[in-house]
């Protein structure tokens, strides 16, 4: 089958501009194609669609020493980005959406380096038994991506000291500290750039795909396509976007399934659930953030909000009424 390819890396490390241009990408692409877009940040914590920024990050200093945090589009935990960590996007029409073809191409490329690499799990890449990459999704209904990191010689100090990743987490990864669970590739293969890697990664494509695609600089510069990445820049680097409101929360719960930590607040009015939000880092970014809507309006009691999250789950994949029945059972077990 013959495929429509696109190749494009960016010389930009704005954080916000990246991602603005990522979902340009990701509200334009054709139905038969795919695109492989390659981009770097620097000295960025981006965080995932529903996490709570001062939970995930130390913003303040990471902003006093000229950093910044980004919020992206897809679920998942908080990252550390610099120039020495390689970021990859994997853009498609719907019906293309493949990931395990995507992570064979980032395989086939860390390999084709002399390094023996392999997946964990449903979205991390691992090396010597640590971890080098980690991935998330973004699934619209005429289009999707995968997005993922690839760590070369990042700073692990800055990612340390930036990064706020709770005990409970730890404990559930079987490691004392972020540190102790990456590895970045030059320690396994001394000398090892940025662009070695960039360049494998676009070779492995153009193989998976029968691609003789040219690598493009920058996008498009008409005026059409320059208005709506700005447009799109506007929001990522808004203070709405990237850090939210954060209200005062009359009751919080929090608590770690299998499929990541979730952290619930409730703003409550005469008994009821006037406004309800959801942190988490679980992959499903859409059901989380349907949670809120689900309980809002609804009594102030475990058993009530616990049926109701059960009941929007009936209809849904496997995956999500896992989720619903590890929540519904955890709220219960609060007895509010």
């Amino acid at each position: 089958m013959a495929y429509d390819t696109r190749i494009i890396r960016t010389c930009s490390k704005d954080p916000w501009w990246n991602l603005a241009v990522e979902e340009y990408l990701l509200e334009r692409v054709e139905p038969d194609q795919c695109i492989l877009y390659i981009w770097q940040n620097e000295n960025t914590v981006v965080i995932g669609r529903n996490q709570n920024p001062w939970r995930e990050c130390r913003t303040d200093l990471l902003e006093s020493e000229g950093g910044k945090l980004a919020r992206r589009l897809s679920g998942g935990g908080a990252v550390y980005h610099d120039s020495g960590n390689l970021n990859y996007t994997f853009v498609s029409g719907r019906n293309l959406f493949d990931t395990e073809r995507w992570f064979g191409v980032i395989l086939s490329a860390i390999r084709s380096l002399g390094i023996d690499a392999g997946k964990s799990g449903r979205n991390d890449l691992t090396a010597g038994g640590r971890k080098f990459s980690g991935n998330a999704f973004c699934i619209r209904k005429q289009s999707a991506y995968m997005h993922g990191t690839v760590l070369v010689s990042t700073d692990l100090d800055s990612m340390s000291k930036y990064l706020q990743v709770s005990e409970e987490k730890m404990k559930s990864k079987g490691v004392k500290s972020v540190k102790s669970r990456v590895v970045n590739l030059s320690e396994l293969k001394p000398g090892l750039s940025v662009d070695d890697v960039a360049e494998a990664l676009i070779e492995s494509f153009r193989r998976e795909y029968g691609s003789a695609a040219d690598i493009e600089g920058t996008l498009r510069k008409d005026r059409e396509s320059r208005e709506a990445i700005e447009e799109l820049y506007c929001k990522y680097s808004s203070w709405a976007w990237r850090y939210g409101e954060a209200p005062d929360f009359d009751v919080t719960y929090e608590t770690r399934f299998p499929w990541g930590g979730v952290e619930i607040g409730f703003t409550l009015q005469n008994a009821m659930v006037s406004k309800a939000v959801v942190y988490s880092d679980a992959m499903d970014a859409a059901y989380i953030e349907s949670l809120a809507e689900i309980m809002k309006g609804m009594r102030f009691n475990a058993e009530e909000l616990a049926n109701q999250i059960m009941e929007a789950a009936m209809e849904e994949p496997d995956d999500i009424r896992i989720m619903a029945y590890d929540l519904a059972g955890w709220l219960r077990s609060k007895c509010f």
